[in-house]
């Protein structure tokens, strides 16, 4: 660390000392009509340094060279224009305005020589404005202004998403299982062991061009969603740049605090196991098989007794980025382009939660008994390692060719530390828990694009290949009691289980790994009208394919320790320290302790998935009217391979065709505003963990999930309707409505009679029907004009809501529950809002974000023990940046400046008046992760 901060050092004083540069920024219009001309290339003649306008014709060109300089100005149908004698200094900006005069006759002659901006909050508000479906999004530009670090904090910004345990997407209320999640449209793999979701916080947001939402449906989007089609699409190379960006974080409460950590591994400063954690390569494949006693103390020994934790203190937190874009020719009619993002994250955390649980509410004294109390201490290290390295080539204009690569990994160390009182047993409670898990994801993919016939066809493909892998290598869990009120100096006992056990002295591994295949084709054919060739909005045929392979390997094994002989344990072992109980010294086959095998067959499985997917669609426009719909065919191929606990073959294999019309129609009252309205059908499959009969215990929260083979694939229909107002280029209003009846919905049921010391059993069925409705209303307004206040003008706010209903109908199979309830996760309400400053010419932006969302539901309850809740808490956040010169921007942020509590509740006396301060309901969960305070540097080295 002591010589990055010396290169930084070094490098800001060396950028201070030669910041010897300015900028041009300026217009282009029409000469005739003087409306905005878009995606004029700007060049300063004799360099690679240059801008494309945006759609209000604005560009700006910064890091040029103090002195003299030429300005060349060319685009499609006119005339080449160049500047001559424009003096730049230093630290100041050069204003050009100028216009272009139209020249038909030479489009042969005109080159464009950058690609058009796709990641400004204009060009993403313009697609927005464009698009044929009911879309949201947001740009890279709007990203820079907070201190979002990975995509899963930027979505939360969208109207009408929700972001559940900090890294999975929820839109419109529907959890993340309802969303389809395309990367550079591509479809992304699941990259979680237990719920169909994508893990957004894999993706840094500097990686990131735009995000974009589709709430409706069109064929040639993906036919498996309710929620929306996601589209991340990361940087793509536009001009000549090398930044650096370095930032260190400060949370009280952690950093400069005391901090425990398990044992590591060499490789865990790189975000993931080197083998530490892993059983031993000659370890027997099943303990419960070996024969002898020999054998099995063998094997209990060779498992390392890595349970003790290190002390030390917290650092600041790290985060370290490289970025590279770079643009040449190839002759004269290629140009190729590489952008590459480096990153690197090092973080710590540590908060402290309490935890309780309750027995059924007894209405005479108006409260329920409690089972346990419960104080974690929690420490988190996060490492993340990321790489972008994307390719392009441009082919005379009208061809290109992308290579595009994404990497990144993750690995989060997590010790938890656990104090507390168990009522019902009597006893104080001492417990360990020692988890590391491993997120690794790569996503390759060629893409290409070709335009013929003057733009009129277009055909566009890609073939990709995607993998993540997750592995969760010894999690390792203790627990020590004694009784309530016993002498300070009275020794704990740890539990030993009389047989394997996932609570008590348990060790824990698991592992899946996802391989995905995709090909796709995309073909568009503009029909001219008669001999009117030239005109503005043609109608449109689209038709393509979609061919996708997933396969997914899954396994897991645990095991605990138990007393070998019951009659000749020596019992002075469970007294001693957590750190040498397990030493090898205690491991015997007579009287100490040895492995107890818990594994069973259902606790692994294999499965695939093939999707073939064909679409017709058209668009027509007709007077002020654009209808764009067709029909998209899927045809799937699902199939699982696993057992039951007893080791009975469970088998599935569905093969489900579907036929999936959409229609859009939209109305234009004006350039700046219209209405859409939308219908479409989509499905919902069954993900590979909700087939298999694996049980996956909840440590957390006493629950036990369970697989259900015999799931029905859901449908959805689906209603929208949008009224959008764009008033200037850049500020948008929009007001939408929607409905969804889901028939057969997929939902988590309680299993009665399972289960025991408290724990409660899940598994998935097929709810009878569910529905949900709701509003959004979104305004992005700059405030230039409304006063003579220079000040106002530099000033835009945003604001977005959403408000929703759903419910689901559990029928007669929801035993032991409520047969009506919202669906998991909605929150009926979403707000965001946010007032954004920015001083151009002062080189200074200032930035404060607010956000808040319903209580929503956490957890499925039963009858007697209610549904728990997710409580609203308020989040504010500021970011200021200066530019310090043309090379060095400073940046300063806090995140989370409220601290709100974060607190789950139970609606234990079940009225359903449930807030923080409400009587006859309690806390099940509560803690505060404190503020986030960050200082960083921007280096702009080209």
């Amino acid at each position: 660390m002591k010589k990055i901060l010396f290169l930084l050092t070094l490098l800001s004083t060396s950028l201070f000392a030669f910041a010897q540069n300015g900028i041009i920024k300026g217009t282009i219009k029409d000469s005739k009509t003087q409306e905005a001309v878009i995606g004029a290339s700007v060049a300063v003649t004799g360099s690679s340094n240059g801008a494309v306008t945006d759609v209000e014709g604005n560009f700006i060109i910064p890091k040029v060279p103090t002195g003299t300089h030429n300005l060349s100005i060319s685009f499609i149908s006119y005339k080449t224009k160049t500047i001559e004698g424009i003096s730049v200094q230093a630290d100041k900006t050069t204003l050009i305005n100028t216009s272009l005069d139209p020249d038909i006759g030479q489009l042969a002659e005109v080159v464009v020589t950058a690609a058009r901006q796709r990641n400004t909050e204009i060009a993403v508000i313009t697609e927005i404005k464009e698009a044929l479906q009911v879309v949201s999004g947001v740009s890279a530009e709007q990203v820079v202004k907070t201190q979002d670090r990975d995509v899963s904090e930027v979505i939360k910004r969208i109207p009408g998403v929700t972001v559940m345990e900090n890294r999975f997407v929820m839109v419109r209320g529907l959890s993340e299982r309802y969303n389809a999640v395309m990367l550079n449209d591509a479809l992304t793999p699941s990259t979680e062991n237990d719920v169909k979701a994508f893990s957004f916080d894999l993706i840094p947001s500097g990686m990131l061009d735009r995000l974009l939402i589709y709430k409706s449906a069109a064929p040639e989007l993906p036919g498996e969603f309710a929620g929306g089609v996601i589209k991340i699409y990361t940087k793509a190379p536009i001009n000549n740049t090398f930044s650096v960006a370095y930032s260190s974080s400060f949370r009280p409460g952690t950093t400069f605090n005391k901090f425990h950590s398990q044992e590591r591994g060499s490789k865990d400063w790189l975000g993931y196991d080197d083998g530490t954690r892993e059983l031993p390569n000659n370890f027997p494949a099943n303990v419960r098989n070996l024969t002898n006693s020999a054998e099995l103390e063998s094997a209990s020994k060779a498992v390392p007794n890595n349970w003790s934790n290190s002390e030390s203190t917290a650092m600041p937190d790290q985060r370290l980025s490289v970025n590279f874009t770079k643009m040449f020719g190839v002759g004269d009619n290629i140009k190729l382009g590489n952008v590459t993002s480096v990153n690197y994250t090092n973080a710590y955390q540590h908060y402290r939660a309490s935890r309780f649980n309750f027995n059924t509410y007894d209405p005479v004294s108006q409260s329920a008994g409690q089972i346990y109390q419960y104080e974690d201490d929690t420490y988190t290290n996060n490492v993340r390692v990321g790489v972008l390295h994307n390719w392009s080539a441009i082919i005379k204009g009208n061809h290109k060719i992308e290579f595009r690569n994404l990497f990144n990994q993750i690995g989060s160390s997590q010790n938890t530390l656990r104090t507390g009182q168990e009522f019902e047993s009597g006893n104080d409670l001492r417990g360990y828990g020692y988890r590391y898990e491993s997120r690794r994801i790569y996503m390759g993919q060629f893409h290409g694009e070709h335009s013929f016939s003057n733009e009129k066809s277009k055909l566009t493909w890609a073939a990709g290949y995607a993998n993540t892998n997750r592995q969760e290598p010894d999690f390792r869990r203790a627990n020590e009691r004694r009784p309530i009120n016993s002498p300070s100096d009275r020794s704990y006992t740890v539990t030993l289980p009389p047989d394997a056990s996932n609570t008590d002295a348990s060790r824990f591994y698991s592992e899946a790994n996802e391989n995905l295949y995709m090909a796709s084709a995309d073909w568009e054919q503009k029909l001219s009208l008669g001999n009117d060739s030239t005109a503005e909005n043609l109608p449109v045929i689209r038709a393509g394919f979609y061919a996708e392979q997933k396969d997914r390997d899954f396994a897991a094994r645990w095991m605990a320790y138990s007393k070998a002989q019951q009659g000749n344990f020596n019992e002075s072992i469970s007294h001693l320290p957590i750190e040498e109980i397990f030493a090898p010294q205690n491991i015997n086959a007579v009287t100490g302790l040895v492995l107890r095998e818990g594994t069973n067959p259902s606790d692994r499985y294999a499965a695939s998935n093939l999707l073939l997917a064909g679409y017709v669609g058209t668009t027509i426009p007709y007077q002020k009217f654009i209808f764009s719909g067709g029909a998209r065919v899927e045809q799937n191929n699902q199939q699982l391979n696993s057992a039951s606990q007893l080791g009975n073959k469970v088998t599935v294999d569905n093969n489900i065709l579907r036929v999936l019309p959409s229609a859009n129609i939209a109305y234009n009252f004006s350039k700046k505003s219209l209405v859409r309205l939308a219908y479409y059908r989509t499905l919902n499959r069954p993900e590979f963990r909700e087939l298999a009969p694996f049980a996956y215990y909840d440590f957390n929260f006493n629950n036990v999930v369970s697989g259900n083979p015999n799931l029905k694939t859901p449908s959805i229909d689906n209603f929208d309707a949008r009224y959008e107002v764009y008033p200037e280029a850049g500020e948008t209003v929009s007001f939408g409505i929607f409905y969804k009846r889901f028939t057969n919905p997929i939902e988590s049921y309680f299993s009665p009679g399972a289960g025991s010391g408290g724990t409660r059993n899940f598994t998935f069925d097929n709810a009878d029907n569910s529905t949900s409705a709701g509003a959004e209303v979104e305004a992005r307004k700059t405030l230039r004009g409304l006063t003579s206040s220079s000040f106002l003008d530099n000033i835009s706010v945003l604001l977005n809501a959403s408000f929703i209903y759903s419910r689901v109908e559990l029928g007669t199979r929801a035993i032991g529950q409520d047969q009506s309830r919202p669906m998991m996760g909605q929150s009926p309400y979403a707000i965001n809002a946010g007032v954004y400053y920015n001083n151009e010419d002062r080189g200074i932006q200032a930035n404060v974000l607010y956000n808040v969302i319903g209580k929503r539901v956490f957890a499925v309850g039963t009858i007697g023990t209610p549904n728990i809740y997710e409580m609203p808490r308020n989040v504010l956040d500021v970011t200021i940046t200066k530019r310090l010169t043309n090379f060095v921007d400073l940046r300063l942020g806090v995140q989370d400046l409220l601290n709100n509590t974060y607190r789950l509740r139970q609606d234990t006396n079940e009225d359903d008046e449930l807030t923080n301060n409400s009587k006859g309901d309690d806390n099940i969960l509560s803690y505060k992760r404190g503020s986030y305070f960050t200082v960083g540097f921007l280096f702009n080295l080209r």
